[in-house]
């Protein structure tokens, strides 16, 4: 009888221990994996990853640029001219007065034998309009060409400037479209005024590489010849970048230019002044080549942005598609230049429309006012479920602060950026946790009430408001995917946090919660207190 009864004892004391679950392992592993990669963020520690605020958070630079258009058809009029000039040189064809303006080019070929050859080359261009008059040809762009390549150029520059800015080693800048030839740049981070003019310089610069031959014949007169002088010969007048009291005589179509440029780097000459290496893909090696190959004892002008930054004596044919642009650079400069030249050229120049510095002060009176409001509201809500949930509120509000860390851990370890619209989706995310746990504790008080079990209670309650949470939660998911797959800028950063915070809110609300309630279903059966546990009689 005595062992009958100390075996009824173990037994319910057996009972009465908290019973572990899959679920609260999972759980008690989020919370570890939330705190452990939140601290470098919320402690601001030197090493680990961290949270990158936004440029409302933290300040920086806010500019709206220009670009013009109109530029980017001459540049693809000059590119023409100088793929017919090397397609001429490459086949041999004689070709006379190859001349080009703001909208045409026209030449004259020497042999009528080739017209039909070049004819055959120039139709094969996109875009363009040809017309032979006996030997004279003209080219020009359609109408349609013109309207594409405009707005390519809006398109190519938005792209080379993030991806300068990328290089930059700046955390998310946002780049974006603004109507038909605007584009927005912020940039989080910028502080000081020599972080702003670098920048700036990289964004704006042209970065256009030209190889051009120099008119040896003429050269020599070029002081004393003015712009339209060269004009007469097919020839241009640039400026030494060194020295811009040097003058050169240049072609004015050049050998190739930057568009086949397939890599960029600094490097060290061997005096250890700091250089750029270029390489060429196939064509313009190709193109280097024959042309090195046949102007051996002349000079080959390397032209940067209308600059000549060295004009250098061809010994040999140089093959490989390999050179060097030297100038007076410091290292700061040599690399800015790699990474605008491995970015690529901009089709059409870009101008400052409007600029703004956002203070830091600014930023920390956002969060300072954002902060505010989150904890406001965070310790608001958990005093109401500590009120009117009692225990069960309690277990809601340990899901609610793993749901921070969480969030914040998973845009920690992605070097997320955090802007004011982003803290917003964390204040809803917090809002829309509760409003789970919230559904999750009526259901279960519902099925107390009608008297079931309390482990049907639990199970029933989970079962019946998942439904309901599921469908919230899936809603609001494709609402966030569409925000981020069409917005820009603070947009995208709502939709990111909003997205972080679902995942995270269904892992502790409906996994986390499940888990402890499980753990403690004996003890809350036995105890048969449901004010305590739930805030209900009875």
């Amino acid at each position: 009888m005595i062992q009958s009864q100390k075996l009824q004892e173990t037994l319910l004391r057996k009972s009465m221990r908290m019973k572990l679950n899959y679920r609260i392992v999972i759980f008690a592993l989020a919370i570890i994996f939330g705190i452990f990669f939140s601290m470098p963020s919320l402690l601001q520690m030197e090493n680990g990853k961290k949270v990158t605020l936004g440029l409302d958070l933290q300040g920086g630079l806010h500019m709206l640029l220009g670009v013009k258009t109109e530029e980017a058809t001459k540049s693809r009029i000059k590119s023409i001219a100088a793929s017919i000039k090397h397609f001429s040189e490459r086949e041999d064809i004689l070709v006379d007065d190859l001349t080009f303006d703001e909208s045409s080019i026209s030449f004259v070929l020497l042999d009528v034998d080739d017209v039909k050859n070049m004819k055959v080359f120039l139709d094969e261009i996109d875009g363009s309009n040809v017309t032979l008059n006996g030997e004279n040809f003209s080219l020009s762009l359609t109408d349609e060409e013109i309207v594409k390549t405009e707005k390519e150029a809006v398109d190519q520059a938005i792209e080379t400037i993030r991806n300068r800015l990328d290089q930059f080693g700046l955390a998310e800048p946002i780049v974006a479209r603004q109507g038909d030839e605007k584009i927005l740049v912020q940039l989080a981070g910028i502080k000081t005024q020599e972080d702003e003019q670098r920048a700036r310089e990289l964004i704006s610069r042209a970065a256009k590489l030209e190889l051009m031959a120099v008119d040896e014949d003429r050269n020599a007169r070029v002081s004393v010849m003015s712009d339209e002088d060269a004009r007469e010969y097919g020839d241009v007048i640039l400026e030494d970048a060194k020295n811009p009291a040097i003058k050169y005589l240049v072609r004015e179509i050049p050998i190739l230019d930057g568009s086949m440029l397939t890599d960029a780097s600094m490097g060290f000459d061997q005096n250890n002044r700091p250089l750029i290496n270029f390489k060429l893909n196939a064509e313009g090696a190709e193109i280097f080549g024959d042309f090195t190959g046949r102007s051996v004892g002349k000079r080959l002008a390397v032209v940067l942005d209308g600059k000549v930054y060295s004009a250098p004596n061809i010994n040999e044919r140089i093959g490989g598609g390999a050179g060097q642009i030297s100038g007076n650079y410091t290292v700061m400069e040599a690399k800015d230049l790699a990474i605008a030249l491995r970015s690529g050229a901009l089709l059409a120049p870009i101008y400052l429309m409007e600029k703004r510095s956002v203070g830091p002060s600014l930023g920390a009176d956002s969060i300072r006012a954002s902060m505010i409001a989150l904890i406001g509201g965070f310790i608001l809500v958990i005093i109401f479920m500590i009120v009117y949930y009692r225990m069960a509120g309690i277990i809601a509000n340990i899901a609610l602060i793993a749901n921070l860390f969480i969030i914040l851990a998973v845009m920690s370890l992605f070097g997320a950026t955090l802007t004011l619209p982003g803290m917003a989706g964390i204040v809803l995310t917090v809002g829309m946790a509760v409003d789970a746990n919230v559904i999750i504790s009526e259901r279960i008080r519902e099925l107390v009430y009608e008297g079931k079990s309390m482990h049907k209670a639990i199970e029933e309650g989970y079962s019946n408001a998942m439904r309901a949470i599921l469908d919230a939660n899936v809603t609001t998911l494709i609402a966030t995917v569409i925000l981020y797959a069409y917005g820009t800028g603070a947009i995208k950063g709502f939709a990111i946090t909003m997205t972080i915070g679902i995942f995270a809110s269904m892992l502790t609300a409906i996994l986390g919660t499940h888990g402890i309630y499980q753990m403690l279903e004996t003890r809350i059966a036995k105890s048969k207190n449901n004010r305590f546990w739930f805030g209900i009689k009875g």
